[in-house]
């Protein structure tokens, strides 16, 4: 009897301390991957310690025993969060981790009271795959918030809770 695929595998959604190497090498790996995408003075995103913020949640998905996708929620303060950091794994790629842990911020913004969740991100074909999950899960195009400053390469994107 063979064993069941990688995809076949349940995704396990859970809280991370950002202490086990995994976490951390696909950490490193999502600021690569927005610093060579974007231009010079254009990524925000969190690296370690800004992920070990006191206003920021992070959770990751597993299959077994191999991390399959990372994402984090930032409290804004004004009754609204932000999506941060999400990552799927290269072996994990369109196979729902990611839009597992998009699902999970959710959840956790409306359990928390948020009336919106807001994202930045950038332009271009690396950024499409996000910008489709966003889509399909509700987020919409929006104007630039929490101190972000619009330009030609970011864009913002809403859901109302």
């Amino acid at each position: 009897m063979s064993s069941p695929s990688p995809v076949a595998e349940v995704l396990n959604v859970r809280l991370d301390d950002l202490s086990g190497q995994p976490t951390r090498d696909l950490v490193a790996l999502h600021l690569a991957g927005m610093s060579a995408n974007s231009p010079p003075g254009h990524c925000f995103a969190l690296d370690d310690s800004g992920l070990a913020s006191p206003d920021v949640t992070v959770w990751s998905a597993w299959r077994g025993e191999a991390i399959a996708a990372i994402g984090a929620l930032r409290a804004l303060g004004d009754g609204t969060g932000e999506v941060k950091s999400m990552r799927t794994h290269p072996d994990h790629l369109r196979q729902g981790a990611g839009a597992a842990i998009l699902e999970r911020i959710i959840a956790e913004a409306r359990a928390r009271g948020y009336r919106r969740l807001s994202l930045e991100t950038g332009s271009g074909p690396s950024f499409e795959p996000a910008l489709a999950l966003y889509r399909r899960r509700g987020f919409v195009s929006g104007d630039a918030f929490g101190g972000y400053a619009p330009s030609a390469f970011n864009q913002f994107m809403h859901l109302d809770l």
